[in-house]
């Protein structure tokens, strides 16, 4: 048998309730937080501080710039065959990533010469007007104080000629608020100036045509050699070399203009490279030979270099 309900005391539960709303309830009661003074910056701390903050902005910019002197003076040659090697061995860094770095610097130092151009009275070195009016050149000069912070930022301006990857920087500031934009807004802006001058892919599937560098870091090394294009999209083209696949955009690419069987006969010898690079037993001296026949600056091999090629086919496929 269940016992019977109890009664609620009603003095204690008025009781109950007069002190949860009492104002000495701590739970209820409203806390007073003491507002804290953030002092001012002294000038030389002021002084400091965009100091530090210009060297973190050129962090990347320097490193550029050094590897771009340990690789122009050679500087690696007394511990490596290779600057590829030396960068390496010695940083970390890919290959890919050394160009990075360096073609960054020199957009770094495009910009800061736009931000100078800008702080002194809207002209630059050419006497060119920066700005219209007083109004429109404080503008400009508070934009172009803003400086990229790393290397991804810029890397989708080392396409454009120089006083486009100004142009393009400022827009992205703007879009960004007046902040450091991150490379997804700059990329946003450099594809909306591309895809208003970009020229249709009228390449075709199989064509063998010639790889154009035009200040593009992925492409070095690759300058004047022959290609096979294996894909076509809208603006750019996946090709096939000797030792790699590259997707470039068309501007990076130019025809041979071959007839059908000419550009099939080149297929067949891209193949034959490819297929005896990948003999693990193949010899430096034979990899020499498929480097030599792969970076060739042009399209066809010489009586001399077919027989070459046959010779070490004849030796490692048999």
């Amino acid at each position: 048998m269940n016992p019977p309900p109890r009664k609620r005391n009603k003095e204690s539960t008025s009781a109950a309730s007069s002190t949860s709303n009492s104002p000495e309830d701590p739970a209820s009661a409203t806390i007073d937080i003491p507002a804290v003074e953030i002092p001012e910056l002294t000038p030389e701390e002021q002084s400091d501080r965009l100091h530090l903050e210009r060297r973190v902005e050129r962090a990347f910019f320097e490193a550029g710039k050094a590897l771009m002197e340990l690789r122009d003076r050679r500087l690696y040659k007394s511990t490596h065959r290779t600057f590829e090697e030396y960068c390496r061995d010695r940083f970390g860094y890919t290959h890919r990533r050394v160009n990075y770095l360096i073609a960054g610097s020199v957009v770094f130092d495009n910009i800061a010469m736009g931000t100078n151009c800008s702080q002194n009275e809207g002209v630059d070195k050419t006497g060119t007007n920066c700005s219209q009016n007083e109004e429109v050149n404080k503008t400009q000069t508070n934009r172009s104080r803003i400086l990229p912070t790393n290397e991804g930022q810029v890397r989708p301006l080392a396409q454009l000629e120089p006083h486009q990857q100004i142009k393009v920087w400022q827009r992205a500031v703007q879009e960004a608020g007046g902040k450091v934009p991150s490379a997804r807004i700059v990329t946003d802006v450099v594809q909306k100036i591309m895809g208003r001058t970009k020229v249709p892919n009228t390449y075709q599937i199989g064509e063998v045509c010639q790889i154009l560098v035009k200040d593009n870091p992925d492409l070095r090394g690759k300058g004047g050699c022959w290609c096979i294009v294996t894909y076509v999209s809208e603006f750019s083209c996946t090709v096939k070399t000797w030792d790699c696949e590259l997707t470039v955009g068309v501007q990076h690419l130019k025809s041979y203009d071959y007839l059908p069987q000419e550009c099939q006969q080149m297929q067949e010898i891209c193949d034959r490279i490819r297929g005896l690079r990948e003999n693990e037993n193949l010899e430096e001296a034979g990899r020499a030979v498929l480097k030599y026949l792969g970076e060739m600056k042009r399209p066809y091999l010489t009586a001399v270099e077919e027989k070459l090629l046959s010779l070490i086919e004849e030796e490692y496929t048999h």
